[in-house]
């Protein structure tokens, strides 16, 4: 649906430039954009392999343990279907500590497999349980404390404070994440309430 919407997007935006007269610009524009992914990307390359190996630092240091276990009661609470040693808990604690660091890119991977184990215990089905849907709402919300990729966005364009973001990204992706919680369990009780 996302490839329709985007190719719909772009069909009428060249059009509009063929009848409107501006085709060479949106050419110029094109290439200038197609330019600059380029240049983010390699850019972002840097920081994300700086950032996962402190990730690696911090596992082999026993950090990502720690935090594990400081968000597994937490964690048991929210997903209360899933057993305590079941796979799913891990990726689902592992997916939670990457975004946490900004790290989408290394959280997607665990997420995947998180929603794997928990389509499995749901017994394969294609409704989605009600962990699968608290998981969504979570991860969407991302409650970050060091937004990587937002900050090497603000390094590549020379912003004269790329960190400013910190603890304006803390404060809403925490109201962010509470909100996808309270929404979550808003309409899982009143799914309860309604049988």
């Amino acid at each position: 649906m996302v490839n329709i919407i985007w190719a719909c997007m772009a069909i009428i935006g060249i059009l509009y430039a063929i009848f409107n007269g501006t085709m060479d610009q949106v050419n110029e524009a094109i290439f200038e954009s197609a330019n600059e992914a380029v240049t983010l990307s390699i850019g972002l390359i840097s920081v994300l392999v700086f950032w996962l190996g402190i990730m690696k630092v911090a596992e082999q240091a026993g950090i990502l343990r720690m935090l594990s276990k400081l968000f597994r009661p937490l964690i048991r609470r929210l997903f209360p279907e899933i057993p305590k040693d079941h796979p799913a808990m891990g990726y689902i604690l592992s997916n939670i500590t990457a975004n946490i660091f900004g790290l989408g890119n290394a959280a997607t991977p665990m997420g995947i497999k998180a929603m794997e184990q928990m389509k499995q215990l749901n017994g394969d089905r294609d409704t989605a349980s009600r962990s699968m849907i608290t998981f969504l709402a979570l991860n969407t919300s991302g409650l970050t404390i060091i937004p990587t990729t937002v900050i090497a966005i603000r390094m590549q364009y020379n912003s004269l404070s790329p960190t400013e973001i910190v603890g304006t990204t803390i404060i809403t992706t925490a109201i962010s994440s509470v909100s996808a919680i309270l929404i979550d369990r808003f309409f899982y009780y009143k799914r309860i309430w309604r049988k």
